[in-house]
């Protein structure tokens, strides 16, 4: 779609009345081009859903932040700027607690593997490359205002469990199906940055990227018993451990709810093999036996699947193929375990059989016995 036919298109109408009317989005857009700032600005402010700002340097936009009395609800960065780079930037914004989890988007012409991958680990929510699609972007932008609002609606469940003096364990409850996201953990991103980040890799025409799942080994029963805090401490030595066996920078992990990871690598070489379950399992006894757990945490690991697609679905189906595979295996896992304990009883039944046909045969000669000697008495 283009500038002029986004902005033909919002002239008039009730629909844009009430858009207009609507809470609107704060962006910052930060590029040293002038006229992409001006392009951006003009067609975003058209749109009638946002509040733009603009700043020309990654040195201007921390400025122009720090004067703000009321946070800006989203970040469009270019990342190919002088002095600092949308990356740095990037990095910089993480370290506000208002804009630790705030949409970021990378806006940029720079469409290698290495500059996603740093941008990614440096925060971004998204990555879109130039030229864009107005409507594209629009969407991008509509999917950050709906994570603000996530983000908003657990801060003031938070706000409201203190108010209410309830204990640390409750604030930081979840349900078992929860992507959560796990912080301090090298290449970790949330779920949300982690399928951008595959659809990036999918747009990119970069095929050689497989994605593996792996799952917590009873993780349900697991979740049912102990403390949320637990569980969440948990989860956080399983990515520990993910970090440290895929030590390639190519590679990205995320939790995406119901105890299972997901694991993107770059190359056939740097696959997280289903060989690795044992050494998996071992890093993870560690982390756990410095935290003195009474419990055991395990692991399965999945099949690694291609995400050799041109399209968004075709990579979110890449991603429901690995967890599949990791299902798939699990249950085949436990279904060993069972047919072995069955092999097991059946074997020890014929035994308990062949030992009271045993002792009935003993006792019936016993008996014959005892009746000869009566009869020799007499």
């Amino acid at each position: 779609m283009s500038i002029s036919g986004a902005l033909s298109g919002q002239n008039g109408g009730s629909s844009a009345s009430a858009s207009r009317n609507a809470a609107k989005m704060r962006v910052l857009i930060v590029d040293d081009e002038v006229s992409i700032l001006e392009l951006l600005k003009t067609a975003l402010n058209a749109l009638g859903d946002f509040d733009v700002s603009i700043a020309s340097s990654g040195a201007d936009a921390l400025k122009l932040v720090n004067a703000q009395k009321k946070p800006f609800g989203c970040f469009l960065l270019d990342i190919q700027m002088p002095q600092m780079n949308g990356i740095t930037l990037c990095q910089e914004l993480r370290q506000w607690h208002e804009y630790k989890y705030s949409p970021i988007i990378m806006l940029t012409a720079m469409s290698e593997k290495k500059y996603v991958d740093q941008a990614f680990v440096a925060g971004a929510t998204d990555y879109v490359t130039k030229p864009f699609d107005l409507l594209e972007l629009r969407s991008r932008l509509g999917t950050a205002r709906k994570l603000i609002d996530e983000h908003s609606r657990a801060a003031d469940s938070i706000a409201v469990a203190r108010k209410l003096k309830e204990e640390l364990d409750t604030n930081l409850q979840f349900s078992f199906v929860d992507p959560i996201t796990i912080e301090g953990i090298n290449r970790a991103l949330g779920f949300t940055e982690f399928e951008n980040y595959v659809m990036q890799l999918s747009r990119g025409h970069r095929f050689n990227s497989f994605v593996t799942a792996v799952k917590i080994d009873g993780g349900r029963q697991l979740y049912a018993d102990i403390s949320s805090s637990d569980f969440r401490d948990s989860l956080h030595d399983i990515a520990h451990a993910l970090s440290k066996l895929t030590k390639s920078e190519d590679s990205m992990l995320s939790y995406r709810g119901n105890g299972i990871f997901l694991v993107i690598t770059y190359g056939k070489q740097n696959i997280l093999p289903q060989t690795s379950t044992t050494q998996l399992n071992q890093l993870i006894g560690t982390l756990q036996a410095r935290r003195k757990t009474d419990y055991t945490v395990r692991a399965v690991i999945g099949d690694a699947v291609c995400t050799r697609s041109l399209t968004k679905f075709g990579a979110l189906y890449a991603l429901n193929k690995a967890v599949e595979s990791v299902e798939a295996r699990d249950t085949a896992a436990k279904e060993v375990v069972t047919f072995s304990k069955r092999m097991l009883r059946d074997r020890v039944r014929p035994d308990d059989k062949d030992t009271r046909e045993r002792k009935a045969y003993q006792a019936v000669l016993n008996q014959l016995l005892q009746e000869e000697r009566s009869l020799g008495q007499r």
